[in-house]
């Protein structure tokens, strides 16, 4: 990467939007325009394969089927391996024209150059408007390529059993120090019950965690990668979940979403649920006894800016190897921005959706029965505007995940610390930059 100018440009642009630039020269714009295929309208009917993890999503490209008779769509579910198949897939050639892929692992993929730029479609830079400007930035790595249109977002906020706190007399903590006060309170009036779990296999939730304290983990100077991953905001982000675990007021030995999770919860086990607002569905399906039993609120907070964090969400990539551009931006756009869509992925899905439009949804406007006919998501609405809009993946976050997940395991177990987790995980992604001949440092 020899071109000064690009590198500068490349420099500035990561600083200022915080979107994940790739250093690597598997990332070059001749590669990326050499890739894309011309924006023609297709002669005849078309056929696109997109797959995706997202239940109900069948229902949806159904919709869009019945309107669309030239352009058809056959949808394949992929979440017994979502990036293992992707991953084949693209090996072997075969990747579908379209695919979820989550924010994270856009600019993992990116550096094995399984994307195409649809941005010689009009049409897709012209959606930039249509989605919360983070997400945009997300998908777009050096400004003006259009690799991905964003589909959802994961916004995070408490979900509280009120009933048991209300039954234990301990308020509902707005900040974590007041949550920490609350796990000890709960615990000491009944030993069974801790306030939540921590997850030591999801580096995903972590990190959310960290983007709510400011913990950027990754930023682009002196034409380099800047890791920060063992930040002084991330340790203190793992010093106070370190300190719970320790004192065993949280347990650490269950996984999200797992029978074990839901029967614990069922039990009365655990009070509270850290989670982004595509969670809403989870305890709505898989407990519906506990029906008027929850609240969701604010996520606790550091300090008194409020900020918030964002754990998943995910993209709707154009892949390597689409023969149908056009037609893949036409059906991109609708399912993402459409409000029928935007709906019905909401209601099967549970997607809280990216699109400015699906924001303005009349069930999102409204009180949510299962949760007591409280406005739920008028909560994770001032959630995402209070994301950090300049946090950046990194372009080997996948490996960095596993490397945080392995050291937090053993730490859950008592073997070393989440602060040793973080050194790992930081010794992880510089191991891996320089792997792939990505400039990269530990940065400040």
């Amino acid at each position: 990467m020899s071109n000064t100018a690009r590198r500068t440009r490349l420099a500035a642009l990561a600083a200022a939007t915080g979107i994940a630039v790739l250093a690597g020269c598997s990332s070059s714009d001749s590669s990326d325009k050499a890739s894309a295929p011309s924006c023609s309208p297709a002669k005849g009917k078309v056929t696109l394969q997109y797959w995706n993890t997202v239940p109900g999503m069948d229902k949806v490209v159904d919709l869009w089927n019945k309107k669309n008779p030239d352009i058809q769509v056959e949808t394949k579910n992929i979440s017994n391996d979502q990036y293992g198949i992707l991953g084949n897939a693209l090996k072997a050639g075969k990747a579908p024209d379209l695919a979820q892929v989550g924010y994270d692992e856009l600019p993992n993929l990116r550096t094995q150059n399984a994307f195409v730029d649809a941005s010689a479609c009009s049409a897709a830079g012209a959606a930039k408007s249509k989605f919360v400007p983070w997400t945009w930035s997300q998908t777009s790595f050096d400004g003006t390529g259009v690799f991905a249109l964003p589909q959802d977002t994961g916004p995070m906020a408490l979900f509280v059993r009120s009933d048991l706190f209300k039954k234990y007399d301990i308020a509902v903590p707005k900040t974590w120090d007041e949550y920490a006060a609350a796990a000890q309170k709960l615990h000491k009036a009944n030993p069974k019950l801790t306030i939540t779990f921590f997850d030591p296999n999801n580096a995903e939730w972590f990190n959310g965690l960290l983007w709510q304290n400011s913990a950027k983990m990754y930023g682009y100077a002196d034409d380099k990668w800047q890791v920060t991953v063992e930040s002084e905001q991330s340790r203190q982000v793992a010093d106070y979940w370190q300190k719970l675990i320790s004192d065993k007021l949280v347990r650490t030995d269950l996984a999200n979403g797992s029978t074990q999770m839901y029967a614990a919860y069922q039990k009365d086990q655990i009070a509270s649920y850290v989670g982004a607002a595509w969670g809403y569905s989870m305890f709505r399906d898989n407990l519906p006894k506990q029906a008027g039993k929850w609240s969701v609120v604010p996520m606790p907070t550091w300090g008194a800016n409020g900020s918030s964090g964002d754990w998943g969400g995910s993209t709707v990539a154009f892949m390597k190897g689409g023969k149908h551009l056009y037609e893949s931006v036409k059906f991109n756009t609708w399912l993402n921005t459409d409000p029928e869509a935007l709906a019905l992925e909401n209601k099967l899905g549970g997607l809280y959706p990216a699109a400015n439009a699906g924001l303005q949804l009349p069930a999102l406007s409204k009180g949510v029965p299962y949760y007591n006919s409280e406005k739920i998501f008028d909560v994770f609405a001032a959630s995402s505007k209070k994301i950090d809009t300049s946090f950046a993946w990194g372009p080997t976050q996948k490996t960095v995940n596993l490397a945080l997940q392995d050291a937090m395991a053993k730490a859950a177990a008592g073997d070393g610390t989440l602060d040793d987790a973080l050194a790992k995980a930081q010794a992880a992604a510089l191991k891996s930059m320089k792997d792939q001949a990505i400039p990269a440092t530990a940065g400040k």
